[in-house]
């Protein structure tokens, strides 16, 4: 049985956190788990002028994290023999007029070339915009609580030009997920909320973790969210804790805990959740072009100094959230983290530092950016 520790049993994980907190972030609630037991605190506060820290496992929005999930819950129906991984999703989903080279596999690997509905951003540094709802100042702020439906978040994403050919790059796009969900839905007939709960949540018993999809409310206790956006000359900062997380859909709208967040990446890196056979190809790396860091089905694939760590990052208009483990779960560390955000990213390299930061102390150095890290989940 793991022990908890205090913050003097591991003074340079209470330094880390204070530090990205000093870097620009409101707070950060850490834990980890290794060879020396379980350690849990925070730094910062839950909310900018107050005076309370962070909930040591308070409720999060997770952002991308939830890719893991919902690739997760791909991979159990495969198991279930209701999926085919290198079926053609147009076969699931017909009503979309999808490339028939577009497999369920490239949609969890992101290979399948579609655009991404909240904005891509093009290698010679251009940018072409998504759905009005992409976090981008006072526009998102004003239609925070509108519904998509995860059908017209598709839709335009189709309307749009591929980046490229089905299966030959790889392009991270939230676009995959939504059609992920969708398949789910298609081939259970229930919300991928239920399958979740049947296949992930109710199984492992986290408790503290939602699949909210248009519910705005997140559970106490929690950490506020805030974005911060610019009006008549004038710096404008709203409370966005309460929104509709509709806009992003499964590409990152789950709430979660760092208590849940370990017990989900230990039970699935420890073969709880796959077949050893399925728990492979979600773990086989993939070329992204970033230094360090393939991608498999729903995970990333990080080298380090230490060696390699299975993880996903998340970030979601000022709350984020880390996820990393060892391929045998022998050492995990989940994060979440509070901030100000806006549409310049601002916190986007203190984000990354963060992230950097924690993974050098746990896992023994290496990168630790990824496609989404430092982008409000994109």
């Amino acid at each position: 049985m793991s022990i908890t520790l205090t913050d003097q049993d591991r003074p340079e994980l209470q330094k880390a956190i204070e530090e990205i907190v000093d870097s620009g972030l409101t707070g950060v609630s850490l834990r980890v788990h290794d060879e020396r037991g379980e350690w849990a605190g925070s730094a910062g506060v839950a909310e900018p002028g107050g005076a309370a820290k962070p909930p040591i496992d308070g409720h999060v929005r997770i952002g991308s994290n939830t890719k893991t999930f919902t690739a997760t819950l791909v991979l159990q129906l495969v198991a279930e023999g209701r999926i085919g991984l290198d079926t053609p999703a147009a076969d699931y989903l017909p009503e979309f007029g999808l490339d028939e080279r577009i497999t369920v596999r490239m949609l969890l690997q992101h290979t399948s070339g579609v655009f991404n509905f909240t904005g891509e951003y093009y290698d010679d540094g251009t940018f072409v915009p998504g759905i009005p709802a992409t976090p981008a100042g006072k526009e998102w702020v004003d239609n925070r609580f509108h519904t998509y439906r995860p059908q017209e978040l598709v839709e335009l994403a189709l309307s749009k030009p591929a980046r490229f050919e089905p299966g030959t790059g790889w392009s991270y796009a939230n676009t995959n997920y939504v059609l992920a969900r969708l398949l789910i839905e298609k081939v259970t007939g229930r919300s991928v909320a239920e399958e979740m709960q049947r296949l992930i949540l109710g199984p492992l018993g986290l408790t503290g973790t939602v699949a909210p999809t248009t519910q705005t409310e997140i559970p106490e206790p929690h950490a506020h969210a805030y974005y911060r956006y610019e009006e008549a000359g004038e710096q404008q900062t709203v409370d966005v804790t309460r929104h509709n997380p509709s806009w992003i859909s499964s590409g990152g709208d789950m709430i979660s805990t760092t208590r849940d967040l370990h017990t989900f990446i230990s039970a699935l890196v420890g073969g709880k959740l796959l077949p050893a056979p399925l728990l492979a190809e979600m773990c086989a790396p993939h070329p992204t072009g970033i230094p360090n860091m393939d991608y498999g089905l729903g995970v990333f694939v990080l080298t380090t100094d230490g060696g390699t760590v299975i993880t996903h990052n998340g970030g979601m208009a000022g709350h984020g959230a880390l996820m990393y483990s060892t391929p045998d779960g022998g050492t995990t560390l989940t994060a979440t983290l509070n901030y100000v955000d806006d549409a310049a990213l601002s916190l986007a390299e203190a984000f990354q530092k963060a992230t950097q930061r924690l993974v050098q102390e746990v896992f023994g150095g290496g990168q630790a950016e990824s496609a989404d890290a430092a982008e409000p989940a994109q």
